[in-house]
């Protein structure tokens, strides 16, 4: 079973691009809080999303947003044109949905469309 959930804030904005057959794909990394950490400590995860959830990414969410991701661990391997290897170990984003109450929500927030709720951090369970 390969299954990973996250809840972090983006660094930056998602870089979204076409692959040559139109499919799009959303770049982001994700700024992931230590909970047992003494000092403030935070891991930073690259992350992947393909088809409507990067097109829904690129519209709705933005820089030091919250949102819990889901999805699976995925290494690739690949060689650069100079001949070293390379390796990633990124998420493939299945999921991604709002997890900021509404009175910390960054300003550029649009409303979200049909189907897609955001997270209330005041809920009593």
């Amino acid at each position: 079973m390969n299954s990973v959930i996250l809840m972090g804030r983006l660094t930056k904005d998602p870089e979204v691009r076409y692959t040559s057959s139109q499919k799009p794909v959303a770049n982001f990394n994700l700024a992931v809080d230590r909970r047992f950490s003494k000092e403030d400590q935070a891991d930073f995860i690259p992350c992947v999303a393909w088809n409507k959830t990067a097109e829904f990414m690129e519209k709705y969410i933005h820089k030091g947003q919250r949102v819990l991701v889901t999805g699976s661990l995925q290494s690739r391997s690949w060689e650069t044109s100079d001949g070293q290897k390379r390796s990633a170990l990124e998420v493939n984003v299945i999921d991604v949905e709002f997890a900021d109450s509404k009175q910390s929500a960054p300003g550029r927030q649009e409303a979200a469309p049909a189907g897609f709720a955001a997270l209330d951090d005041d809920c009593p369970f």
